[in-house]
Parts: C-alpha cells; sequence; structure tokens
C-alpha cells in the first residue's frame, strides 16, 4: 500500500510515553510525532536513526507528525503498526498469500473473547487469520515475535486454537518488516509463554505463515514467504 506523502526525513532523539517520538527534521527543528506502535520498538526506537515522518494538516490533531519508518541498518522498517492490517487486506484481496487466495473477507471478525483480525470464506471453508507484526530480529537472519510481554497475543493464541478445534481453519500470520531476515522464530527470551503457546496450538493445527514486506518511501507490500522454526 502506498504511504503518506511527502514524508520528511529526520534522525530520532528518543521515544517516551509510549507514543511519543522526538524527532530532528534534517533542517535542525526539533518536533515531536505521534508514534503508532504499542510494543517496546527493541532495536528500532534507538536514539541518532534515521527517520520518516508524515505531515498532518488536521486541525483536530494534537501531534500534526506521525513517525512511519525507521532506517535500521541498510533496510527501512515500518513500524506503524496501524498499516499492518492494511497491507496484508491489500495482499489477501490481490491473492499474494499462498493457500489464502480468492476468499471472501471480512476484517474485525468478533469470536469468543476477541476481535480476529480477518474471517476468510470460500465455499464451505471458514478461516480465522490473526495478524501481527514484526520488527524484532533474535539475531543476524531470525525474525521473531514478541519485542515485550503480550497477554493479548496470548490470548489470541487460544483463541485460535479454540476456533481450530470447532472446524475453523486457524493462522497466526506474523508480517516480518525486517528485510533482512531469512526466517521468523517466536521471542523465548522475552515472552516464553508465547512461544510455548504458538508450538502448543500449531502441533494441534493452528497454521503458522510469515511473509517479509517489500518497504520503500513509497509503499509498503507483501512479498516473500519465510520458514517459521520452533
Amino acid at each position: 500500500m502506498k504511504l503518506p506523502a511527502p514524508l520528511h526525513k529526520g534522525r530520532l532523539l528518543s521515544r517516551y510515553k509510549r507514543f511519543f517520538t522526538d524527532i530532528e527534521l534534517a533542517e535542525g527543528q526539533v518536533v515531536v510525532a505521534h508514534t503508532p506502535n504499542t510494543g517496546s520498538m527493541k532495536q528500532c526506537a534507538v536514539a541518532g536513526y534515521n527517520v520518516l515522518i508524515s505531515e498532518s494538516d488536521n486541525p483536530k490533531r494534537k501531534l500534526k507528525y506521525t513517525l512511519e519508518l525507521i532506517r535500521v541498518g541498510d533496510h527501512w522498517v515500518d513500524t506503524h503498526t496501524q498499516r499492518t492490517n492494511r497491507v496484508v487486506e491489500e495482499a489477501l484481496r490481490n491473492n499474494w498469500i499462498k493457500s489464502l487466495e480468492d476468499y471472501r473477507l471480512q476484517p474485525e471478525y468478533k469470536f469468543g473473547a476477541s476481535r480476529i483480525d480477518f474471517y476468510l470464506e470460500k465455499g464451505e471453508e471458514k478461516v480465522l487469520l490473526e495478524v501481527k507484526n514484526v520488527t524484532l530480529c533474535c539475531d543476524e537472519t531470525t525474525a521473531c515475535f514478541p519485542d515485550a510481554v503480550t497477554t493479548r497475543g496470548q490470548k489470541h493464541l487460544r483463541e485460535l486454537l479454540a476456533a481450530k478445534q470447532q472446524g475453523y481453519r486457524a493462522v497466526i500470520f506474523f508480517l516480518i518488516q525486517r528485510a533482512e531476515a531469512i526466517q521468523f522464530s517466536p521471542a523465548d527470551a522475552i515472552d516464553a509463554e508465547y512461544g510455548r503457546l504458538l508450538r502448543e496450538v500449531v502441533a494441534a493445527g493452528v497454521e503458522a505463515m510469515a511473509y517479509k514486506t517489500i518497504v520503500t518511501p513509497e509503499e509498503n507490500r507483501v512479498g516473500e514467504q519465510i520458514p517459521v522454526v520452533l
């Protein structure tokens, strides 16, 4: 999907109170940008890293700038989690995800005590798909999730297992924003319970998929699939 334009170049100074970052623009002005990400942003929210931010002319907004991309190493990383599902939805609608082609699609589907990101339907087959945005690497080539303990993510895994037991096809979908990754694994050192649950539900028939994104200052789209190593 297309990113907002134009984007302004800057340098990250600090992240604080979770949703705020101080950004030094190219001309030296320091601004506060909204940061749409509830995770730790470990490895990404690092002082000195280059960033791209968008500017809004909406007078009702408290902050007119939004942090869009962070340069980690040689690649842009999309930490904007409110965009994650739209990137995956674009891929689903364009049949870019193997084994999930030609399904009717409904976002934000209520199931149990959760809202699962997508409900898919084709003929008699019903699919629940939950998406997770991955911006962390556990080593040089392994993307991993989560970047902080996530009781919400654990709950989603339990809901997917319940859906599988009720006859749904259930999928946990990891959207990998780190271009250097060649495989995905759970971040056991950060949230051991999430890793344990992921292995448990996959063993019981929940599918785990990982797809890398192709991120440029102009767009973010789903690219190649990579292995999930449990």
